[in-house]
């Protein structure tokens, strides 16, 4: 696999089918939506509108492709984007989970960093 060309495609796969599935049972006043910086590896999905008065804002997941490597910044799935990627066929050394500080990544099934 073509990390440079195929990590992109893949992150962005994932999210819009999370998207999607979000879309089908969302309230109408909360748009969920891609933010892709394609040139710098971020992408981020995130929620935008209105909730019983409430201004609503906020990432679900923000992931980062640096070093051949995805970085993991944020996750509020369920499941946890990881379990997609390696669903997906990357290898866990290929997946930072960097919302844990780097003295604990040692502890996880994912890659420590660089």
């Amino acid at each position: 696999m073509d990390k440079l060309t195929e990590y992109p495609k893949l992150i962005k796969r994932i999210l819009t089918e999370y998207i999607e599935l979000c879309d089908r049972d969302s309230q109408q006043d909360i748009e969920t939506f891609l933010i892709a910086d394609e040139h710098n590896g971020h992408y981020i999905w995130m929620n935008l509108g209105w909730q019983k008065g409430d201004r609503i804002i906020g990432i679900t997941v923000y992931v980062r492709i640096g070093d051949h490597k995805f970085w993991i910044e944020e996750d509020w799935t369920e499941d946890g984007i990881a379990t997609g990627l390696v669903r997906a066929g990357v290898p866990k050394e290929d997946i930072v989970l960097a919302f844990h500080e780097p003295g604990m990544r040692q502890y996880t099934d994912f890659a420590v960093a660089s």
